[in-house]
C-alpha cells in the first residue's frame, strides 16, 4: 500500500517522513512477491528501529513547539509502537525471517501507521490550520 495524499497531515516535514515509512513497507511487500522478503526483513527492522525513533522525536518536538494539546496522547501511542517493534525484533532474532515475522512486520507498519496517521496525526495538521 503506497502513501497517498489522503494520508497527508498537512505538515510537510511529517508527511515526508511518513512517505519514507511507506516506501520501506512497500519494498518489503515487493520483496515478498519476489520471494526475497527473508533477506529484506532484517534490514527493514533495523531501519524501522532507527527511523521510528528519529521520526517520533521530530514529531513530538514539532508538537511541543506549536503547543499541541494532544502531545501526551501521541507520546503514549509512539511508546506503544516502539514496544511492539522491539517485540518484533526479538521474534526475528529468535526465529529468523520466517513467514510470520514478515507478515507481522508488514501488518504493523502499514496497519499501525495508516491508523495512527488517520486517527491521530491528521489532528496535528487540523490544529495547525486552526491557529492560522
Amino acid at each position: 500500500m503506497p502513501w497517498t495524499s489522503n494520508l497527508s497531515v498537512g505538515v510537510a516535514a511529517i508527511d515526508e517522513q511518513h512517505k519514507t515509512w511507506f516506501d520501506k513497507a512497500e519494498k518489503l511487500f515487493e520483496a515478498g512477491k519476489n520471494r526475497q522478503a527473508a533477506s529484506y526483513i532484517g534490514e527493514l527492522l533495523e531501519f524501522l528501529d532507527e527511523y521510528t525513533k528519529k521520526h517520533f522525536a521530530d514529531e513530538e518536538a514539532y508538537m511541543q513547539s506549536i503547543g499541541y494539546p494532544g502531545l501526551l496522547e501521541q507520546k503514549t501511542a509512539h511508546a506503544s509502537f516502539v514496544k511492539e517493534l522491539a517485540k518484533l525484533k526479538d521474534e526475528y532474532r529468535q526465529s529468523g525471517s520466517n513467514f510470520l515475522v514478515i507478515v507481522n512486520a508488514n501488518s504493523m507498519v502499514l496497519g499501525w501507521l495508516t491508523n495512527h496517521i488517520a486517527n491521530m496525526d491528521k489532528k496535528i495538521g487540523e490544529f495547525v490550520r486552526t491557529k492560522k
